[in-house]
Protein backbone atom coordinates (compact mmCIF):
# COMPACT_ATOMS: atom_id res chain seq x y z
CA UNK A 1 0.00 0.00 0.00
CA UNK A 2 2.94 2.19 0.44
CA UNK A 3 5.20 3.08 -2.29
CA UNK A 4 7.27 6.44 -1.09
CA UNK A 5 8.91 7.58 2.27
CA UNK A 6 9.31 11.03 2.82
CA UNK A 7 11.60 11.85 5.77
CA UNK A 8 13.03 15.44 6.82
CA UNK A 9 16.67 13.64 7.36
CA UNK A 10 18.15 10.34 6.78
CA UNK A 11 18.18 10.49 11.27
CA UNK A 12 14.47 10.69 11.18
CA UNK A 13 14.25 7.08 9.76
CA UNK A 14 16.95 5.67 11.57
CA UNK A 15 20.51 5.84 13.56
CA UNK A 16 21.24 2.26 13.27
CA UNK A 17 23.46 2.17 10.20
CA UNK A 18 22.88 -1.80 9.84
CA UNK A 19 19.22 -1.44 10.11
CA UNK A 20 18.95 1.36 8.35
CA UNK A 21 21.43 0.77 5.40
CA UNK A 22 19.55 -2.61 5.41
CA UNK A 23 16.38 -1.15 4.86
CA UNK A 24 17.78 1.36 1.98
CA UNK A 25 19.36 -1.14 0.03
CA UNK A 26 17.43 -4.42 0.50
CA UNK A 27 14.22 -4.36 1.95
CA UNK A 28 12.56 -0.99 0.27
CA UNK A 29 13.73 -1.43 -3.02
CA UNK A 30 12.24 -4.95 -2.78
CA UNK A 31 8.95 -3.84 -2.26
CA UNK A 32 9.24 -0.89 -4.39
CA UNK A 33 9.44 1.58 -2.24
CA UNK A 34 10.77 5.16 -2.45
CA UNK A 35 12.95 6.73 -0.30
CA UNK A 36 13.55 10.63 -0.09
CA UNK A 37 15.74 12.56 2.64
CA UNK A 38 14.68 16.13 1.67
CA UNK A 39 17.98 17.52 3.73
CA UNK A 40 20.25 15.31 2.78
CA UNK A 41 19.48 15.51 -0.79
CA UNK A 42 18.68 11.60 -1.02
CA UNK A 43 16.06 9.55 -3.37
CA UNK A 44 16.78 6.25 -3.76
CA UNK A 45 14.64 6.45 -7.54
CA UNK A 46 17.20 8.79 -9.08
CA UNK A 47 20.30 7.87 -10.28
CA UNK A 48 22.78 10.19 -8.95
CA UNK A 49 22.21 9.32 -4.84
CA UNK A 50 25.56 8.42 -3.83
CA UNK A 51 25.56 5.37 -1.98
CA UNK A 52 28.85 6.33 -0.23
CA UNK A 53 27.79 9.22 1.20
CA UNK A 54 24.37 7.57 2.56
CA UNK A 55 26.56 5.09 4.20
CA UNK A 56 28.81 8.08 5.98
CA UNK A 57 25.93 9.51 7.05
CA UNK A 58 23.91 6.80 8.98
CA UNK A 59 27.35 5.90 10.44
CA UNK A 60 27.76 9.31 11.45
CA UNK A 61 23.81 9.20 12.50
CA UNK A 62 24.82 6.12 14.87
CA UNK A 63 27.64 7.72 16.07
CA UNK A 64 25.65 10.54 16.99
CA UNK A 65 23.00 8.43 19.09
CA UNK A 66 25.68 6.58 20.75
CA UNK A 67 27.18 9.47 22.36
CA UNK A 68 24.21 11.03 23.34
CA UNK A 69 23.11 7.96 24.99
CA UNK A 70 26.47 8.15 27.00
CA UNK A 71 26.12 11.66 28.06
CA UNK A 72 22.76 11.08 29.16
CA UNK A 73 23.62 8.06 31.37
CA UNK A 74 25.99 10.38 33.10
CA UNK A 75 23.74 13.15 33.54
CA UNK A 76 21.30 10.52 35.40
CA UNK A 77 24.05 8.99 37.45
CA UNK A 78 25.36 12.19 38.36
CA UNK A 79 21.55 12.89 39.43
CA UNK A 80 21.46 9.52 41.64
CA UNK A 81 24.67 10.35 43.20
CA UNK A 82 23.02 13.69 44.38
CA UNK A 83 20.36 12.12 46.00
CA UNK A 84 17.76 12.96 43.01
CA UNK A 85 14.68 11.00 41.83
CA UNK A 86 15.39 10.05 38.32
CA UNK A 87 12.16 7.61 37.33
CA UNK A 88 9.32 8.32 35.80
CA UNK A 89 7.12 6.85 38.43
CA UNK A 90 7.00 7.32 42.21
CA UNK A 91 6.74 4.41 44.73
CA UNK A 92 3.39 4.60 46.41
CA UNK A 93 3.48 6.70 49.49
CA UNK A 94 5.11 9.00 47.93
CA UNK A 95 4.77 11.94 45.04
CA UNK A 96 6.98 14.36 43.05
CA UNK A 97 7.22 17.59 44.34
CA UNK A 98 5.93 20.69 42.51
CA UNK A 99 8.79 23.03 42.96
CA UNK A 100 11.50 20.23 41.87
CA UNK A 101 10.30 17.34 39.77
CA UNK A 102 13.45 14.94 40.93
CA UNK A 103 12.24 15.56 44.92
CA UNK A 104 10.02 13.51 46.58
CA UNK A 105 7.39 14.39 48.84
CA UNK A 106 5.47 12.44 51.45
CA UNK A 107 2.12 11.51 50.40
CA UNK A 108 -0.18 11.29 53.13
CA UNK A 109 -3.06 8.96 52.31
CA UNK A 110 -0.59 6.55 50.88
CA UNK A 111 1.75 6.61 53.70
CA UNK A 112 -0.63 5.97 56.14
CA UNK A 113 -1.32 2.60 54.72
CA UNK A 114 2.50 1.71 54.31
CA UNK A 115 2.77 2.27 58.28
CA UNK A 116 -0.24 0.08 58.44
CA UNK A 117 1.37 -2.20 56.13
CA UNK A 118 4.78 -2.29 58.41
CA UNK A 119 2.70 -2.73 61.78
CA UNK A 120 0.89 -5.64 60.55
CA UNK A 121 3.76 -7.16 59.37
CA UNK A 122 5.25 -6.40 62.88
CA UNK A 123 2.12 -8.11 64.39
CA UNK A 124 2.81 -11.57 62.99
CA UNK A 125 1.03 -11.18 59.51
CA UNK A 126 1.95 -12.88 56.52
CA UNK A 127 2.32 -10.83 53.33
CA UNK A 128 -0.92 -12.81 51.97
CA UNK A 129 -2.82 -12.49 55.56
CA UNK A 130 -2.20 -8.11 54.46
CA UNK A 131 -3.23 -8.13 51.18
CA UNK A 132 -6.29 -9.79 52.21
CA UNK A 133 -6.97 -7.16 54.83
CA UNK A 134 -6.34 -4.33 52.67
CA UNK A 135 -8.52 -5.53 49.71
CA UNK A 136 -11.44 -6.56 52.28
CA UNK A 137 -11.23 -2.96 53.67
CA UNK A 138 -11.73 -1.62 49.86
CA UNK A 139 -8.39 0.12 49.98
CA UNK A 140 -7.26 0.29 46.87
CA UNK A 141 -3.98 -0.99 45.21
CA UNK A 142 -0.81 1.43 44.38
CA UNK A 143 -2.09 1.32 40.81
CA UNK A 144 -5.36 1.99 41.03
CA UNK A 145 -4.97 4.36 43.91
CA UNK A 146 -2.78 6.10 41.26
CA UNK A 147 -5.44 5.24 38.41
CA UNK A 148 -8.02 6.96 40.52
CA UNK A 149 -6.00 10.43 41.23
CA UNK A 150 -4.29 10.71 37.97
CA UNK A 151 -1.31 10.19 38.76
CA UNK A 152 1.56 8.67 36.39
CA UNK A 153 1.57 4.63 36.53
CA UNK A 154 3.59 2.02 34.50
CA UNK A 155 1.67 0.48 32.11
CA UNK A 156 1.31 -3.59 31.28
CA UNK A 157 1.09 -6.98 33.15
CA UNK A 158 -1.97 -6.92 35.33
CA UNK A 159 -1.89 -3.72 36.53
CA UNK A 160 -3.98 -3.25 33.25
CA UNK A 161 -7.12 -4.73 34.79
CA UNK A 162 -9.98 -2.95 35.75
CA UNK A 163 -9.99 -3.27 39.22
CA UNK A 164 -6.79 -4.60 40.42
CA UNK A 165 -6.13 -6.42 43.73
CA UNK A 166 -3.24 -6.15 46.71
CA UNK A 167 -1.20 -9.28 45.97
CA UNK A 168 1.42 -10.30 48.70
CA UNK A 169 4.04 -9.84 45.73
CA UNK A 170 2.62 -6.12 45.81
CA UNK A 171 3.52 -6.33 49.76
CA UNK A 172 6.79 -7.93 49.80
CA UNK A 173 8.02 -5.01 47.37
CA UNK A 174 6.81 -2.51 49.89
CA UNK A 175 8.42 -4.65 53.24
CA UNK A 176 11.74 -4.21 51.01
CA UNK A 177 11.76 -0.97 49.67
CA UNK A 178 14.40 1.50 52.10
CA UNK A 179 13.04 4.31 49.92
CA UNK A 180 10.76 4.25 52.80
CA UNK A 181 13.32 5.03 55.30
CA UNK A 182 14.62 8.32 53.58
CA UNK A 183 16.92 7.02 51.78
CA UNK A 184 16.99 7.16 48.00
CA UNK A 185 18.14 3.68 46.63
CA UNK A 186 18.46 3.74 42.57
CA UNK A 187 20.50 2.31 39.47
CA UNK A 188 18.95 -0.83 40.23
CA UNK A 189 18.66 -2.17 36.55
CA UNK A 190 20.53 -1.09 33.45
CA UNK A 191 20.53 -1.72 30.31
CA UNK A 192 23.76 -3.60 28.12
CA UNK A 193 23.50 -0.25 25.30
CA UNK A 194 21.35 2.36 23.77
CA UNK A 195 20.29 -0.46 21.05
CA UNK A 196 19.63 -3.35 23.37
CA UNK A 197 16.62 -2.60 25.86
CA UNK A 198 16.72 -5.82 27.36
CA UNK A 199 16.51 -4.60 31.16
CA UNK A 200 19.39 -6.16 33.37
CA UNK A 201 19.39 -6.41 37.00
CA UNK A 202 22.49 -4.94 38.73
CA UNK A 203 24.74 -6.56 41.70
CA UNK A 204 23.56 -4.30 44.97
CA UNK A 205 26.65 -3.78 45.48
CA UNK A 206 26.15 -1.34 42.26
CA UNK A 207 22.82 0.36 43.54
CA UNK A 208 23.35 3.94 44.52
CA UNK A 209 22.73 4.99 48.01
CA UNK A 210 21.81 8.37 49.37
CA UNK A 211 20.64 8.91 52.69
CA UNK A 212 18.13 11.15 54.22
CA UNK A 213 17.10 12.76 50.67
CA UNK A 214 13.35 12.94 51.53
CA UNK A 215 10.82 12.04 54.52
CA UNK A 216 10.85 8.72 56.00
CA UNK A 217 7.66 7.24 56.15
CA UNK A 218 9.65 4.47 58.22
CA UNK A 219 11.83 4.76 60.89
CA UNK A 220 15.49 2.71 60.27
CA UNK A 221 14.88 0.67 62.83
CA UNK A 222 11.39 -0.55 61.63
CA UNK A 223 12.35 -1.32 58.28
CA UNK A 224 15.79 -3.11 59.51
CA UNK A 225 13.58 -5.45 62.01
CA UNK A 226 10.59 -5.92 59.57
CA UNK A 227 14.32 -7.50 56.78
CA UNK A 228 15.41 -9.48 60.14
CA UNK A 229 11.70 -11.21 60.37
CA UNK A 230 11.28 -12.20 56.60
CA UNK A 231 13.94 -14.11 56.92
CA UNK A 232 12.45 -15.89 59.28
CA UNK A 233 10.10 -18.83 58.95
CA UNK A 234 6.56 -17.19 59.60
CA UNK A 235 3.73 -19.82 58.52
CA UNK A 236 0.21 -18.75 59.56
CA UNK A 237 -0.62 -20.91 62.53
CA UNK A 238 -4.05 -23.27 61.56
CA UNK A 239 -7.02 -21.61 61.44
CA UNK A 240 -5.36 -18.12 62.52
CA UNK A 241 -4.60 -14.81 61.18
CA UNK A 242 -0.76 -14.36 62.87
CA UNK A 243 2.03 -16.50 63.54
CA UNK A 244 2.60 -18.67 66.66
CA UNK A 245 4.16 -16.01 69.40
CA UNK A 246 7.77 -17.57 69.20
CA UNK A 247 7.90 -18.87 65.91
CA UNK A 248 11.02 -18.42 63.55
CA UNK A 249 12.77 -17.16 67.01
CA UNK A 250 13.13 -20.76 68.84
CA UNK A 251 16.63 -22.51 68.57
CA UNK A 252 18.04 -25.89 69.35
CA UNK A 253 20.94 -25.36 71.44
CA UNK A 254 22.79 -28.92 70.10
CA UNK A 255 21.67 -28.82 66.60
CA UNK A 256 21.06 -25.17 65.46
CA UNK A 257 17.81 -26.04 64.12
CA UNK A 258 14.34 -24.31 64.60
CA UNK A 259 12.10 -25.34 67.21
CA UNK A 260 8.76 -26.67 66.69
CA UNK A 261 5.28 -25.92 68.08
CA UNK A 262 3.29 -29.72 68.96
CA UNK A 263 -0.15 -29.67 70.54
CA UNK A 264 -0.67 -32.46 72.98
CA UNK A 265 -4.53 -33.58 74.10
CA UNK A 266 -4.74 -35.21 77.47
CA UNK A 267 -8.11 -35.51 79.31
CA UNK A 268 -10.13 -33.34 76.60
CA UNK A 269 -7.11 -30.41 77.41
CA UNK A 270 -4.97 -29.38 75.21
CA UNK A 271 -1.05 -28.53 76.12
CA UNK A 272 1.58 -26.90 73.88
CA UNK A 273 5.29 -27.43 73.74
CA UNK A 274 8.02 -26.84 71.77
CA UNK A 275 10.48 -29.30 70.52
CA UNK A 276 13.65 -30.00 68.09
CA UNK A 277 12.23 -31.58 64.99
CA UNK A 278 15.74 -33.85 64.44
CA UNK A 279 15.32 -35.85 66.83
CA UNK A 280 17.80 -38.26 66.98
CA UNK A 281 18.82 -37.34 63.91
CA UNK A 282 21.21 -34.89 65.14
CA UNK A 283 20.25 -34.43 69.18
CA UNK A 284 20.38 -35.82 72.33
CA UNK A 285 17.10 -35.45 73.20
CA UNK A 286 13.97 -33.50 71.91
CA UNK A 287 14.51 -30.39 74.56
CA UNK A 288 10.69 -30.39 74.90
CA UNK A 289 9.93 -27.60 76.57
CA UNK A 290 5.87 -26.47 78.00
CA UNK A 291 4.78 -22.99 76.17
CA UNK A 292 3.55 -21.67 79.33
CA UNK A 293 6.86 -21.92 81.29
CA UNK A 294 8.56 -20.38 78.36
CA UNK A 295 6.30 -17.56 77.70
CA UNK A 296 6.88 -16.82 81.66
CA UNK A 297 10.31 -17.30 81.60
CA UNK A 298 10.94 -15.32 78.69
CA UNK A 299 8.84 -12.20 80.01
CA UNK A 300 10.30 -12.53 82.95
CA UNK A 301 13.46 -11.92 81.14
CA UNK A 302 12.70 -9.67 78.81
CA UNK A 303 11.47 -7.37 81.83
CA UNK A 304 15.07 -7.73 83.99
CA UNK A 305 16.90 -6.41 80.70
CA UNK A 306 14.27 -3.57 80.24
CA UNK A 307 15.43 -2.66 83.83
CA UNK A 308 18.77 -3.26 83.46
CA UNK A 309 18.94 -0.67 80.30
CA UNK A 310 16.95 1.78 82.71
CA UNK A 311 19.52 1.61 85.20
CA UNK A 312 22.35 2.12 82.81
CA UNK A 313 20.49 4.98 80.77
CA UNK A 314 19.82 6.60 84.17
CA UNK A 315 23.95 6.37 84.41
CA UNK A 316 24.61 7.67 81.39
CA UNK A 317 22.28 10.83 81.87
CA UNK A 318 24.40 11.88 85.55
CA UNK A 319 26.09 14.79 85.58
CA UNK A 320 29.36 12.54 86.15
CA UNK A 321 29.04 10.62 82.63
CA UNK A 322 28.49 14.15 81.33
CA UNK A 323 31.78 15.68 82.72
CA UNK A 324 33.45 12.42 80.63
CA UNK A 325 31.85 13.57 77.90
CA UNK A 326 33.23 16.63 77.52
CA UNK A 327 37.07 15.15 78.64
CA UNK A 328 36.56 12.87 75.37
CA UNK A 329 35.87 16.03 72.92
CA UNK A 330 38.48 18.15 75.06
CA UNK A 331 40.98 14.98 74.31
CA UNK A 332 40.16 14.55 70.63
CA UNK A 333 39.52 17.73 69.91
CA UNK A 334 43.05 18.66 71.00
CA UNK A 335 44.35 16.32 68.25
CA UNK A 336 42.23 17.17 65.78
CA UNK A 337 43.23 20.72 66.08
CA UNK A 338 46.91 20.26 65.85
CA UNK A 339 46.40 17.99 62.67
CA UNK A 340 44.50 20.97 61.13
CA UNK A 341 46.76 23.11 61.77
CA UNK A 342 49.48 21.21 59.99
CA UNK A 343 47.29 20.62 56.84
CA UNK A 344 46.70 24.64 56.81
CA UNK A 345 50.28 25.11 56.53
CA UNK A 346 50.77 21.81 54.39
CA UNK A 347 48.43 23.54 52.26
CA UNK A 348 50.01 26.85 52.49
CA UNK A 349 53.66 25.55 51.62
CA UNK A 350 51.74 24.05 48.23
CA UNK A 351 50.76 27.89 47.10
CA UNK A 352 53.86 28.82 48.03
CA UNK A 353 55.43 26.17 45.81
CA UNK A 354 53.50 27.42 42.63
CA UNK A 355 54.60 31.10 43.13
CA UNK A 356 58.31 30.32 43.27
CA UNK A 357 58.15 27.84 40.01
CA UNK A 358 56.28 31.11 38.27
CA UNK A 359 58.94 33.68 39.77
CA UNK A 360 61.88 30.94 38.41
CA UNK A 361 63.00 30.87 41.57
CA UNK A 362 62.62 26.95 42.00
CA UNK A 363 63.29 24.17 38.85
CA UNK A 364 60.58 22.58 37.72
CA UNK A 365 61.78 19.25 38.70
CA UNK A 366 61.80 20.42 42.80
CA UNK A 367 58.38 21.46 41.71
CA UNK A 368 57.00 18.52 40.88
CA UNK A 369 58.60 16.65 43.55
CA UNK A 370 57.61 19.14 46.24
CA UNK A 371 53.92 19.01 45.35
CA UNK A 372 53.77 15.74 45.18
CA UNK A 373 54.73 15.44 48.88
CA UNK A 374 53.10 18.14 50.27
CA UNK A 375 50.31 16.49 48.20
CA UNK A 376 50.43 12.83 50.38
CA UNK A 377 50.74 14.94 53.69
CA UNK A 378 47.45 16.73 53.18
CA UNK A 379 45.58 13.56 51.99
CA UNK A 380 47.21 11.43 55.25
CA UNK A 381 46.24 14.36 57.56
CA UNK A 382 42.84 14.26 56.24
CA UNK A 383 42.59 10.55 56.54
CA UNK A 384 43.74 11.18 60.43
CA UNK A 385 41.04 13.56 60.85
CA UNK A 386 38.41 11.64 59.34
CA UNK A 387 39.27 8.80 61.85
CA UNK A 388 39.61 10.57 64.76
CA UNK A 389 36.38 11.92 63.95
CA UNK A 390 34.92 8.71 63.88
CA UNK A 391 36.97 7.22 67.36
CA UNK A 392 35.10 10.44 69.12
CA UNK A 393 31.29 9.86 67.55
CA UNK A 394 31.77 6.04 69.26
CA UNK A 395 33.22 7.00 72.93
CA UNK A 396 30.20 9.63 73.02
CA UNK A 397 27.19 8.23 75.14
CA UNK A 398 24.55 9.99 72.86
CA UNK A 399 24.59 8.58 70.19
CA UNK A 400 23.83 5.16 72.15
CA UNK A 401 20.39 6.13 73.30
CA UNK A 402 18.27 5.06 70.09
CA UNK A 403 18.70 1.30 70.85
CA UNK A 404 18.06 2.52 74.83
CA UNK A 405 14.51 4.05 73.64
CA UNK A 406 13.64 0.95 71.64
CA UNK A 407 13.70 -0.75 74.49
CA UNK A 408 12.24 1.89 76.82
CA UNK A 409 8.76 1.72 74.82
CA UNK A 410 8.28 -1.41 76.75
CA UNK A 411 9.32 -0.89 80.11
CA UNK A 412 5.77 -1.12 81.04
CA UNK A 413 5.04 -4.66 79.36
CA UNK A 414 3.07 -7.46 81.30
CA UNK A 415 2.34 -10.04 79.06
CA UNK A 416 4.25 -10.97 75.59
CA UNK A 417 2.53 -10.73 72.03
CA UNK A 418 3.79 -11.42 68.72
CA UNK A 419 5.08 -7.48 68.42
CA UNK A 420 7.17 -7.30 71.23
CA UNK A 421 8.65 -10.66 70.96
CA UNK A 422 9.72 -9.61 67.79
CA UNK A 423 11.09 -6.21 68.43
CA UNK A 424 12.69 -7.07 71.80
CA UNK A 425 14.34 -10.53 71.21
CA UNK A 426 16.38 -11.90 68.14
CA UNK A 427 16.50 -15.78 69.36
CA UNK A 428 16.01 -18.03 72.15
CA UNK A 429 18.30 -21.27 72.41
CA UNK A 430 16.56 -24.10 74.40
CA UNK A 431 19.06 -26.50 76.10
CA UNK A 432 18.21 -30.03 76.68
CA UNK A 433 17.47 -29.08 80.81
CA UNK A 434 14.97 -26.95 79.95
CA UNK A 435 17.62 -24.06 80.25
CA UNK A 436 17.08 -21.11 78.03
CA UNK A 437 19.56 -18.45 76.21
CA UNK A 438 17.93 -15.42 75.10
CA UNK A 439 19.72 -12.96 72.44
CA UNK A 440 17.79 -9.30 72.71
CA UNK A 441 18.33 -6.94 69.58
CA UNK A 442 21.19 -4.66 70.05
CA UNK A 443 22.72 -7.15 72.18
CA UNK A 444 26.14 -5.73 70.73
CA UNK A 445 25.45 -2.33 71.88
CA UNK A 446 24.44 -3.03 74.50
CA UNK A 447 27.48 -5.03 76.02
CA UNK A 448 29.39 -2.69 74.17
CA UNK A 449 28.01 0.44 76.23
CA UNK A 450 28.05 -1.46 79.56
CA UNK A 451 32.02 -2.43 78.34
CA UNK A 452 32.82 1.08 77.62
CA UNK A 453 30.85 2.28 81.01
CA UNK A 454 33.08 -0.09 83.06
CA UNK A 455 36.54 0.98 81.41
CA UNK A 456 35.65 4.95 82.38
CA UNK A 457 34.37 4.16 85.74
CA UNK A 458 37.68 2.90 86.25
CA UNK A 459 39.85 5.71 84.72
CA UNK A 460 37.58 8.28 87.16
Amino acid sequence: KVNCIIVKDLSRFGRDYIQTGKYLRQILPSLGVRFIAINDNIDTLKESCNDLAVSLKTIINDAYSQDISKKIRSVLEEKRKEGLYVASFTPYGYQKSEENKNQLVIDQSAATIVKDIFKMKLDGMSAAKIADVLNEKGILSPVMYKKQNGYAYAKGGYITEDNAKWSATTILRILKNEIYTGTMVQGKKTTYNYKLKNIIKKPKTEWVYVENTHGAIISKQEFDLVQNILFLDTRTAPCQESVYLFSGLLICADCGSRMTRKTVTYKNKKYFYYYCPTGKKGCTSSHMIKEDELVACVLESVKKHISSIISLDNLLNSVEFERMNQSIVQKYGKEITEIEQTAEETKEFKSLLYENYIKGILPKEDYRMLKQEYTQKQEIAEKEISALNEKLEKELWHNRKEWIEHFKKFSNITELDRNAVIQLIQSVKIFDNKQIEITFRYQSEYEETVKLFKAKKEVM
